[in-house]
């Protein structure tokens, strides 16, 4: 049945590449979903906010499926944190910003800024943040023996699609909210 199949698939071959990326886009996306519940409260537009709303359900949906896909392998479950992701190099800790990632001084900035200032910090911080998730997703098809398990191989391809829409699209709202929204955004 479905449990069997699914005890199958956590039995392929599956590298520590793999699980390196799952818990480091459980912290990726962690990050993207703090961003955008700062739209409502910062006066962003309309159009912001159904962009940020899409986000944080797609990630949080996308961040289940990371846990679960790690746990299913015994490996340990992140929390979804949306700071640095502490890396164990050679006994000793390292904090890491994965691609992309914003830093404790651009997440003051965009905390910071209100109304259309937030609007255009919110499109090009989201826009870095999404291409460091692409990025990220690019490494892992790089790296030797990594993404043959079925379920990663998909995820990672689905986020690559999902995220790189997702920038054209705010790279078209960017250039609208520079304008001040005068002409109707793409849905």
């Amino acid at each position: 049945g479905v449990a069997q199949a699914k005890a199958d698939s956590a039995r392929l071959p599956w590298t520590a590449a793999d699980a390196h990326f799952m818990a480091a886009m459980i912290h990726h996306h962690a990050q993207a979903i703090q961003m955008s519940r700062m739209a409502p409260s910062h006066g962003a537009s309309a159009e912001v906010q159904r962009l940020a709303s899409r986000i944080i359900n797609a990630q949080q949906d996308e961040i289940r499926t990371m846990q679960q896909w790690l746990a299913d392998r015994g490996q340990p479950v992140p929390e979804p944190t949306p700071g640095p992701m502490m890396m164990d190099m050679g006994g000793m800790q390292h904090e890491m910003l994965m691609p992309g990632m914003l830093t404790e001084e651009q997440m003051r900035q965009l905390d910071a800024a209100r109304g259309a200032a937030f609007d255009r910090l919110f499109l090009t911080f989201m826009i870095q943040h999404h291409k460091g998730a692409t990025s990220m997703v690019r490494d892992l098809f790089a790296t030797y023996g990594a993404a043959q398990d079925e379920t990663i191989f998909k995820f990672a391809s689905d986020v690559n699609v999902d995220q790189t829409t997702e920038i054209a699209r705010m790279e078209k709202m960017l250039a609208l909210a520079k304008l001040g929204w005068t002409t109707a955004a793409p849905q």
